[in-house]
């Protein structure tokens, strides 16, 4: 593990390279000046110059247990010397084993881990399964959500970024519960929490319950606001899913696996 070095050499170059090579994703190129990362260590990293950082944002809410774990960087060098790549349709002793213990954390309700590169692909794959599992092709999900830039999972998220990528079909949008600005004119918490439900429910009548394959959603929207949603929300959510047949699949790319402590349940998903 490598300490703060001040080069400022080095800096520049870094920076110069990545100008030149490097296509970085919703970013008018020419107006980005990406910060260069030499190195890290727990919860800290830092640049070529020297300078030090401390990482409130675990890179892009991925490193979890701070940069460099001595535990992670020996697993990676232990597994290196084994086998560093395995292609998907062969089967493989560590890769049986992250599945079992993601299933064994994820509880009863599951039993099987699809492997994939990034969120993004990952909703691309749930809305995949849910629509050939139901052979209902809408999917629904709601404004201030992000769910990846790809293509149907870019149709599914609901900002602006979607507006010029809208090429995937079946996307409805509703509008999810967010008491600051609420779009239902409650007052307090549990009235927003009942009208975004009663909004849900009409919204999913009048698409018709027998073309809506899922609903999408964020249990804690990341990217537009971290949107905690109001007690009751997502078990309501849940009832509405079972009463009109739909399955339920919970983006947790950006909350899941013990980054949140709201006690949310999910088991629940799909």
């Amino acid at each position: 593990m490598t300490a703060p070095i001040n080069d400022a050499d080095k800096q520049a170059s870094v920076s110069a390279a990545d100008h030149k090579y490097v296509f970085h994703s919703w970013s008018a190129q020419g107006a980005i000046s990406p910060m260069p990362v030499a190195s890290g260590s727990g919860s800290r990293f830092w640049d070529h110059a020297g300078k030090v950082y401390l990482d409130f944002s675990s890179q892009l809410v991925f490193t979890n247990i701070g940069h460099q774990h001595p535990t992670v960087i020996k697993a990676i060098q232990a597994q290196a010397e084994i086998l560093t790549t395995v292609a998907p349709q062969h089967a493989n002793d560590a890769r049986n084993e992250a599945a079992q213990r993601i299933v064994e954390l994820a509880g009863s309700n599951f039993a099987k881990v699809f492997f994939t590169n990034a969120g993004a692909e990952a909703v691309e794959n749930a809305i995949r399964m849910a629509r050939m599992h139901t052979h209902k092709h809408k999917i629904l999900s709601t404004y201030r959500s992000y769910h990846g830039n790809t293509g149907a999972a870019i149709n599914a998220t609901g900002d602006p970024r979607r507006f010029p990528n809208e090429f995937a079909f079946g996307h409805v949008h509703f509008w999810g519960p967010y008491l600051y600005r609420t779009a239902f004119w409650a007052k307090d918490e549990a009235e927003e929490c009942k009208r975004a439900l009663e909004h849900l429910e009409q919204t999913i009548i009048f698409e018709g319950p027998n073309t809506i394959g899922a609903i999408l959603i964020e249990s804690i929207p990341g990217t537009a606001g971290v949107l905690f949603p109001p007690k009751g929300y997502l078990e309501g959510v849940r009832a509405l899913c079972d009463k009109y047949q739909i399955l339920w699949i919970a983006d947790e790319v950006m909350c899941g696996f013990g980054r949140t402590v709201s006690g949310l349940d999910t088991n629940t998903a799909l």
